[in-house]
């Protein structure tokens, strides 16, 4: 059975809100990283215990990778 922590992280697909630059983005997840690898311009240090989000911002169109500590989950 997941735990509270799991279920609040975002899944692929989902739309979710970040703070970016003193204002709120809004976007989609796009992929879940679990392991250290490049993405979106720089290194992602992410693992299956911390994953990573790779998220593509609804209003640029540009991608970007956040911890799940800086997304929340819209709805």
């Amino acid at each position: 059975m997941g735990t509270k922590r799991n279920r609040d992280r975002p899944d692929v697909g989902d739309e979710v809100s970040w703070e970016s630059h003193g204002s709120t983005t809004e976007g989609k997840v796009e992929k879940k990283i679990t392991k250290r690898t490049e993405d979106s311009g720089r290194t992602v240090d992410a693992s299956p215990e911390e994953p990573q989000y790779r998220v593509r911002s609804k209003k640029s169109g540009k991608s970007a990778v956040h911890k799940p500590s800086a997304l929340r989950k819209k709805g």
